[in-house]
């Protein structure tokens, strides 16, 4: 029989020991599981807390490793912290004993600075640009997205604002390089002019972050001369989109993940037409241009130390016209001359690309990531044209005095010209890749290994006749046509491409004086089908002292860039292939500073950069509108040289600004080029030209040396600008400006010494005016409907601002004493758009 006391004690026992249950089951309710960074590295130190309540707290062990408990039956916010890092936040609702795991990835801390900031300081040392993805989904203009944020920084050159495609000190399109979540991204070739362009393949609601570099940049990033822009798409913490709409199309982004964070993705859908543009321009029709792309991205953590991730997309690019007329004005005020041109017919092409990559992060040790990346590349191109012109040059009064100013004085000439175009190309791209990371505390070791196999079935069939007056140009015997232009071929190549690289960063702080940095690498590359194979040596040093007062960053860079042809350098202007064609080399020399001051009370960056290229074996070419096209030859050498500036701040006070300059030059001399000038007995010039098998008694041969390369714009100014009402922030403006300066051109002929004339300088303005009616200053009241809506905003903007008529390329045309004539083909007009943007 248990005595009174005894039972009084039992009872006590039994119930602390329920108590301590109760306890002890409550402490079970939590998190637990990995910080990382953004490459997979665990993450040791930070500090995971309830917000509002610090006494609930953890922090992650030398391996990443945190476990958190919270309380049950409600959503807490849960707030992670690193130094150097963004603080994240996610927000969790967890039932009575349930213990979740969530992996948490923290972002490298940015310091604003406009569209440049500064993520971390290692992508300062190795010359990266990064830029705020706000500004990439908001920045005003045509194309709009990153690309137009690329042509506003320092070093980087466009003159075509219906094009996505940039040239970077000196360079063509086909020299950069683009990354996303180290997958390279391949563009169509058989794009003619920029209209036909259409979506370019980053989604700018997809990104995470991204960086540029303008030249120097690591050998990690494959084999091309000018730059590389390296892309992530972001991993969602919840569920998320945006959506805009326009006149010239909208888009659509969803996100989302599971409450264990172990499965994430997102999916994008974009459609763009560019009628209302196009209906600005000199030549009047039926303009049916229609552009659509889906991707999507999906991440799949299988364990703590695998992540699996699937990227896709698939894009059409549809372009259809049927010309009707044109009527353009040009010449000099001492020769004012019009063009009229009735067509018939129609040109149409069609793009379709599709794109899918998978790949394997795996971390054996907190020290070290191993990755195994598999994507394929497939695209199927056709371009097609039957178009006749018939049309008429009048010579315009001139006098000023006349009644009849600006009337037709007479004609120059009247004629005719018909294009036929029937091209086909199918070209896949499948590759394998390994790449590894070590962090070794002062060393950061990186390497890769690759192996590419493509596939091109190329046939080409397009000719060309101008007939003027009734006589096909030149005069030939009666019967006999003679086209001005003919091309058929037909192609099929295979081949394959081995690509290695290894890398490593040494850094030093040396008693909190100065921070040293030495990122010094190799690469390697082979291709099958002309048998090179070449090294390529690349070192980047960087200083910043730490006891100044200001913050500076010195930093040097030198290295080989080798760039293997792809298909389009091996094809020439007669349709041959050249298999035998070399690779085109490049040695960077690199040396700047970036230093931060402060003017009227606030933080301003000031960035230049000073650069010399030797450039070795290249293949010439020539630029019509966005067309490149090779003389598929190792031909000629040159240089590129040039100083680039930027200054970037708050110019209005809370919202960031900036403006770049660049002053550039690249010339070439082509090998053993020459020409005669021919005299008669009186001295006098008289039949100038080109021959090489003939010369007479009384010539000259001339050797041009070195010319300026199409891509050779010697001043480049750009601004980006944000403004807002001061007694309302939620009405703002910003203005984008661009001036270039004149680039080479000259007639349609393979004499490339010719091509000295200059085209007139590219300017324009953009400006937009934006309403944000909910915003994270102006959030949405909880009580509406509303309430899910991170950010909206209604914008008005202005394209070309001031009206000018850039130029983009020429139309040549003859008169009946086949005297031949550039006729300008301007670019699009003053136009209004309306854009309404939101985020949830």
């Amino acid at each position: 029989m248990i005595q009174p006391g005894a039972r009084l004690l039992l009872t006590l026992i039994v119930c602390l020991l329920s108590y301590s249950a109760q306890l002890l089951h409550a402490q079970q309710t939590g998190i637990r599981g990995k910080v990382k960074g953004e490459q997979g590295n665990l993450l040791s130190g930070a500090i995971l807390y309830q917000a509002g309540n610090m006494k609930v707290n953890t922090s992650a062990d030398v391996d990443g490793d945190y476990r958190l408990l919270l309380p049950p039956d409600t959503s807490v916010m849960v707030v992670t912290k690193l130094s150097g890092y963004l603080n994240d936040t996610l927000k969790v609702y967890l039932r009575p004993g349930e213990i979740r795991e969530i992996n948490i990835v923290l972002e490298a801390k940015t310091i604003e600075l406009g569209a440049q900031v500064i993520t971390d300081q290692r992508a300062l040392e190795t010359g990266m640009i990064s830029i705020d993805r706000r500004i990439i989904t908001s920045i005003t203009g045509p194309a709009g997205g990153i690309e137009m944020t690329l042509k506003t920084l320092p070093g980087v050159y466009s003159n075509n604002e219906l094009s996505s495609q940039y040239s970077v000190r000196g360079g063509n399109y086909d020299e950069n390089l683009v990354y996303v979540n180290d997958v390279e991204i391949y563009r169509p070739f058989l794009v003619r002019a920029g209209q036909q362009e259409g979506l370019s393949f980053p989604n700018p609601d997809m990104v995470e972050n991204l960086r540029f570099s303008a030249g120097g940049f690591e050998a990690k990033y494959g084999d091309k001369m000018s730059s590389v822009l390296d892309i992530r798409y972001k991993r969602p913490k919840g569920f998320g989109g945006a959506a805009s709409a326009s006149i010239l199309g909208g888009n659509l982004q969803l996100e989302g993940a599971t409450k264990d964070y172990r499965l994430s993705g997102m999916v994008g859908a974009r459609y763009r037409t560019t009628q209302y543009l196009l209906n600005s321009l000199d030549v009047q029709g039926q303009y049916r241009p229609a552009f659509t792309d889906i991707q999507g991205f999906l991440t799949f953590a299988a364990t703590d130390e695998l992540d699996i991730e699937m990227l896709a997309n698939y894009a059409v690019n549809n372009y259809r016209v049927f010309p009707q007329d044109q009527e353009t004005e040009f010449g000099t005020i001492n020769q004012a001359l019009r063009l009229r041109v009735f067509f018939d017919g129609k040109e149409e092409s069609r793009f379709a690309t599709g794109m899918g990559a998978l790949t394997f992060n795996w971390r054996p040790s907190k020290k070290t990531t191993l990755k195994l990346i598999s994507s394929a590349f497939n695209s199927s191109e056709t371009e097609e044209s039957d178009v006749e012109g018939f049309y008429f040059i009048d010579e315009l009064e001139r006098d000023l005095g006349s009644e009849d100013f600006g009337d037709v004085a007479f004609n120059r000439g009247i004629g005719s010209y018909l294009t036929f175009i029937r091209n086909r190309l199918d070209y896949r791209v499948w590759n394998v890749e390994h790449k590894g990371y070590h962090d070794g505390n002062k060393h950061f070791l990186s390497w890769g290994i690759r192996m590419q196999e493509e596939r091109i079935d190329d046939q080409l069939k397009e000719w060309k006749m101008i007939d003027s007056a009734g006589f096909s140009l030149p005069i030939f015997p009666e019967e006999q046509i003679v086209l001005d232009s003919y091309l058929k071929t037909a192609a099929q190549l295979q081949s394959y491409r081995y690509h290695a690289y290894i890398q490593d960063e040494y850094r030093i702080e040396k008693d909190s004086s100065y921070r040293f940095t030495f990122t010094g690498g190799l690469r390697a590359n082979y291709w099958t089908l002309n048998g090179q194979t070449l090294i390529s040596p690349r070192a980047v040093v960087s200083l910043r002292p730490l006891r100044w007062k200001r913050e500076i960053t010195f930093r040097m860079a030198a290295g080989h860039y080798a760039q293997p042809p792809f298909y389009r350098e091996l094809r020439g202007f007669d349709g041959s292939i050249n298999k035998n064609l070399k690779a085109q080399e490049s040695w960077h020399f690199i040396g700047g500073a970036e230093f931060t001051f402060k003017s009227w009370g606030r933080d301003f960056s000031f960035y230049s950069e000073a650069y010399y290229k030797i450039l070795r074996n290249l293949v010439p070419y020539e630029i019509d509108n966005v067309r490149v096209r090779y003389y598929a030859g190792n031909l000629s050498d040159g240089y590129a040289m040039g100083l680039d500036m930027k200054v970037n701040g708050e110019f209005v006070k809370g919202v960031q600004s900036w403006a770049s300059m660049s002053i550039m030059q690249t010339r070439e001399d082509i090998r053993n080029d020459f020409y005669y000038d021919y005299f008669n007995a009186n001295g006098e010039q008289i039949i100038p030209g080109f021959t090489a098998n003939s010369v007479a008694a009384d010539s000259i041969r001339r050797e041009p040396g070195f010319i300026p390369r199409p891509t050779d714009q010697r001043f480049n100014f750009s601004l980006f600008f944000q403004d807002y009402l001061p007694r309302n922030e939620s009405l703002s403006m910003q203005i984008t400006l661009i001036f270039g300066s004149r680039l080479p051109m000259g007639p349609p002929d393979l004499n490339r010494y010719r091509d000295t004339l200059r085209i007139p300088p590219y300017r324009r303005v953009d400006i937009g005016f934006t309403k944000h009616f909910i915003s994270a200053n102006k959030p949405a009241p909880k009580d509406s409907w509303l309430k899910n809506i991170k950010s909206l905003t209604l914008s008005l903007e202005v394209f070309n601002l001031l009206g000018v008529n850039n130029t983009v390329s020429y139309l040549w045309i003859k008169d009946v004493t086949n005297r031949l004539y550039g006729v300008p083909n301007y670019l699009t007009n003053r136009l209004i758009n309306l854009r309404l943007q939101t985020t949830f």
